[in-house]
């Protein structure tokens, strides 16, 4: 099923409502919706590589609006909040994120956020772990914006060849990025100012 929704969104890349679509994608993926708005976001640069930055732009607005959506999930919503966390495999989700959210914070959606971990679990956890919602859109705003406008600018710069790079090595970039990202914190956290 997941691969037919898939195939349906990127045909929905290449027509008029494209946009629409794409914003419609990426504000559900942000708290409920399984396909990343990368299936969406990569086609489209391909097709249209002069529109790169208007498309990473609405990527990145839609996602941090369905950010909200997650986090009044997370905090007004509990018992269905933990059954996502649950569904996507965090049945331990709100003792394990407040823990999380605790120890580092706005790291953990600096983190969570720029990686192929799903960003919802992100958003829904920050609202059951009450964590401040001026940091999380904060947070939110700097790691979507980042991801999606870095997506833009690798593929139309590389065009399709990257794209089947990024899909081989999407969890090794992943982790090479939040590998950096942890040295940064822990850098920032235990060097003597």
């Amino acid at each position: 099923m997941l691969r037919r929704l898939y195939n349906w969104l990127l045909k929905l890349a290449g027509t008029q409502h494209a946009e629409k679509v794409l914003a419609v994608v990426s504000f559900a993926e942000a708290s409920f919706f399984p396909i990343p708005p990368d299936a969406m976001l990569i086609p489209m640069v391909l097709a249209k590589p002069e529109r790169a930055w208007r498309t990473a732009f609405i990527c990145s607005v839609a996602s941090v609006l369905g950010g909200f959506l997650g986090y009044a999930i997370g905090y007004y919503a509990q018992p269905l909040g933990q059954s996502i966390l649950t569904l996507f495999g965090h049945p331990q989700g709100l003792e394990e994120f407040h823990v999380w959210f605790a120890k580092w914070g706005a790291g953990v959606i600096f983190m969570k956020g720029l990686t192929p971990i799903p960003y919802k679990l992100v958003t829904i956890a920050a609202g059951l772990a009450q964590f401040s919602l001026v940091w999380f859109f904060i947070a939110s705003a700097l790691t979507r914006s980042l991801r999606f406008f870095a997506v833009a600018a690798l593929v139309k710069r590389f065009g399709p060849e990257i794209t089947e790079l990024m899909e081989k090595r999407f969890y090794l970039v992943g982790t090479i990025v939040v590998g950096l990202l942890v040295a940064g914190i822990l850098a920032v956290k235990f060097i003597p100012h």
